[in-house]
């Protein structure tokens, strides 16, 4: 056994959060969630978090925490108090400023423009948009389907008595929540400062996790893997692991771009599109859909659900009633498991406890991967970051960015070979899976003539190999028709 003593541990990390400013210097933060528990009760999500942070701390990292606690209490008000802020702007006639999530709605017949605060439950049909702040703020405004930024509010009264001229709040100026230039190319450039061992440690960093604390390469490498829904399209993973090693965290409060649902009832209105309503689902505004705890949740509809959900995954696409549903949202399944099933590594029969609607090995089979989550420690002090790390915000936007970089599977395509004999959902699930994986280890990577043969072998392809063969065990386990049939064995091509 070799031992490393704890200073030369603290020397080379201090390497590498020296190559990281001088690569991200302005995309860092100094996060300390050991300490900053006043910033833990805010529960604020992380990439709001770094950007209160990045806003308020000097230099050194130090921030004034009243400064920033009178920040919040006045401009991130509480869902429960938006009735008082609508007395404000509606009865006092007052313009109230806020930092919320805005989404657009353009009305084809009339070419009126509205807007909705999701989180506060107000609906384009009770707001408007004037025409001059409109070309103020269109070009930030329909950058995203919702995008975050600094709202300004106030009143528009009744003008008439039709519908139409009711009084309605309306959009007096908007600024957006991101505060630099999102630079792809640059980002890629900057991933060659690092070897692979280093970028693990930066990326950790990024969403809030302390590298020191992981034992092993093979712990960083399974938590990092929550992340590749996060850089690629229409990727669907499953992942069982015990209690408390923060699945809930990662797909809920790093990313602005993605949805998690935690128990209850998820309907296909609400996942896919709502007839009565008209309205569209949760895949079609988010990267990624999480459903969490998804053992707690109801589906009212278990055959309606699954259909969408088969065609879904499938395709990218659904078709309900007459009205077709499109999206690149990955589908995500979390739950916990037994130790006597996750003992049995991916052997045993992982799916029992499952709602019914997963008990189909037509669905499961749409699902790419597998995440072995009990390779993922419980979440204690020394996994929580406490240092100088990537802006939470930056990175999420970065890895949101790179889901429309389709040189990537290009590459992937032109390197990987595939056996004549191969199931096409099998080679297709290794091939994305290991695509995310370039993305998020080897960004910087343009060309085939980039690639190191032995870390993508090692660090992408070899890890989509295993993660789709745990999904092709558990299909034997629910069908008879799969049990025997291996994952087709990929190879790299001489370059």
């Amino acid at each position: 056994m070799i031992l490393i003593s704890d200073s030369l541990i603290h020397e080379e990390a201090g390497l590498v959060i020296e190559k990281l400013r001088n690569a991200f210097d302005e995309m860092i933060v100094y996060k300390d969630l050991k300490k900053s528990s006043f910033l833990s009760a805010l529960g604020l999500p992380s990439f709001l978090r770094d950007w209160l942070l990045k806003r308020f701390a000097n230099a050194d990292g130090v921030f004034d925490a009243e400064e920033l606690a009178s920040f919040v209490h006045r401009f991130l008000p509480r869902k429960e108090e938006w009735t008082a802020i609508k007395s404000r702007i509606v009865i006092e006639r007052e313009q109230v400023k806020l930092l919320a999530r805005i989404s657009i709605d353009i009305d084809i017949k009339t070419g009126a423009v509205s807007f909705s605060l999701p989180d506060f439950g107000l609906m384009s049909k009770e707001t408007m948009i004037e025409d001059h702040v409109w070309q103020d703020c269109k070009d930030e405004l329909v950058a995203a389907r919702e995008t975050w930024g600094m709202v300004e509010l106030g009143y528009r009264p009744p003008v008439g008595k039709s519908v139409q001229d009711k009084g309605k709040i309306k959009l007096v100026a908007f600024k957006s929540f991101c505060p630099y230039t999102i630079d792809l190319d640059y980002y890629k450039d900057a991933r060659r400062d690092f070897t692979t061992e280093e970028w693990m440690d930066v990326l950790l960093g990024a969403v809030d996790y302390n590298p020191a604390g992981y034992a092993s390469e093979e712990e960083k490498l399974t938590m990092l893997t929550r992340l590749l829904p996060f850089a690629e399209k229409k990727l669907n993973l499953i992942e069982l692991a015990p209690k408390g090693t923060g699945k809930s965290y990662l797909f809920g409060r790093v990313s602005r771009f993605g949805w998690l649902a935690s128990g209850g009832v998820m309907s296909r209105a609400k996942m896919f599109y709502d007839v009565a309503r008209r309205q569209d689902g949760l895949v079609t505004n988010h990267d990624f859909v999480t459903l969490d705890e998804v053992q707690t949740i109801t589906f009212p509809d278990v055959d309606e659900m699954r259909g969408a959900l088969k065609s879904f995954c499938e395709n990218g696409y659904c078709n309900i009633g007459t009205h077709r549903v499109d999206g690149d949202a990955g589908v995500i399944l979390c739950g916990n498991i037994k130790k006597e099933v996750m003992d049995q590594d991916g052997y045993g029969n992982m799916f029992e406890e499952l709602p019914k609607v997963f008990h189909e090995s037509a669905l499961i089979e749409r699902f790419h991967g597998f995440i072995k989550g009990w390779n993922i420690p419980r979440m204690k002090e020394d996994l929580k970051v406490s240092g100088w790390a990537m802006n939470s915000e930056y990175f999420s936007t970065i890895l949101h960015q790179l889901r429309d970089d389709l040189s990537y599977r290009a590459i992937v395509d032109e390197i990987v070979e595939v056996p004549e004999e191969a199931d096409t959902r099998d080679t297709e699930a290794i091939k994305r899976i290991a695509t995310a994986y370039m993305k998020l280890l080897f960004p910087h990577i343009r060309t085939a003539a980039d690639v190191n043969v032995r870390e993508f072998d090692r660090y992408c392809l070899r890890r989509a190999h295993r993660m789709r063969d745990t999904v092709k065990i558990q299909l034997g386990v629910l069908d008879i028709e799969y049990r025997g049939k291996d994952v087709p064995k990929l190879r790299l091509r001489e370059i």
